[in-house]
């Protein structure tokens, strides 16, 4: 589920939607995540169709319940937007997945707008058009490239106005909407194998980093962000990658929390 651009190349977080049936593929012992990641500014970024390509081989998910169909609010505020962003751009791999046509084209107008509420829209209008052409024909490769080449033009155009600090929160809108989704898939049916995948601790010490240097953005959403990932770090940075079940279920308690409060005007 994952590729960005030019500072972070993420495309972060991707799930599904369609009840896919697993072919009779045997499913790995043991799962590296740095084997199906990009290593980019010394983050290993895992790559969302890799990474959860790997759990539906260790069992059939059914992709299709994590399909949102809820637009989430309107903000007039840039980091809001951004963050929203992200985890729309992350909806949009769901829709994928679940070959949800409506909802694909729906999310592309979404992005549309949301990248021209920070400033970025003229770089996303070629794309949405290909993206909803793409759904009308079910050509869902096309779909999946022209949502990377989004991210991308997205997070190059903002980095080119020295918004590289908004860029940053698009993708971290979309990890953790990624990781809401990949702990309540692991949640339900629980393996070492899958909850190998969410050992990221560069990855979020990155995000960390990145938060602490954003005092301007004198935010309570991101405040919080910023408390939750503390408490999230040492649940995911084990020696052996090994992540237990209540571990797993503790993120995804934390992350759908924080996913809801970046989608909603309560915070």
């Amino acid at each position: 589920m994952i590729t960005f651009a030019k500072f972070f190349k993420v495309n972060l977080t991707v799930f599904a939607g369609l009840a896919l049936s697993v072919q009779a593929v045997e499913a790995p012992k043991h799962i590296d995540v740095k084997q199906l990641s990009k290593k980019v500014e010394d983050v290993v970024v895992p790559l969302p169709n890799e990474v959860f390509g790997a759990l539906n081989k260790l069992g059939g998910v059914n992709w299709r319940e994590y399909v949102r169909n809820d637009k989430g609010s309107n903000f007039t505020e840039r980091p809001r937007i951004a963050l929203l962003l992200g985890t729309v751009i992350a909806d949009g791999f769901i829709a994928v997945q679940a070959e949800d046509a409506p909802t694909v084209k729906e999310i592309g107008q979404r992005v549309l707008g949301l990248a021209k509420g920070i400033g970025v829209g003229n770089s996303i209008t070629p794309h949405a058009k290909a993206i909803t052409e793409a759904a009308d024909k079910r050509n869902w490769e096309n779909v999946r490239r022209e949502l990377d080449r989004t991210q991308n033009s997205v997070q190059s155009a903002m980095n080119e106005v020295h918004d590289e600090k908004l860029s940053q929160l698009v993708s971290l809108g979309g990890w953790l909407r990624g990781t809401q989704v990949l702990t309540t898939v692991v949640n339900k049916r629980y393996s070492d194998e899958g909850a190998e995948l969410l050992h990221q601790p560069d990855l979020l010490g990155y995000f960390q980093t990145r938060l602490a240097a954003m005092p301007e953005f004198n935010m309570k959403l991101l405040q919080d962000i910023q408390a939750a990932l503390v408490e999230v770090r040492p649940l995911i940075d084990v020696a052996d990658g090994r992540i237990p079940a209540p571990a797993v279920k503790r993120i995804n308690e934390i992350t759908a929390r924080l996913d809801a409060a970046i989608i909603t005007k309560s915070q």
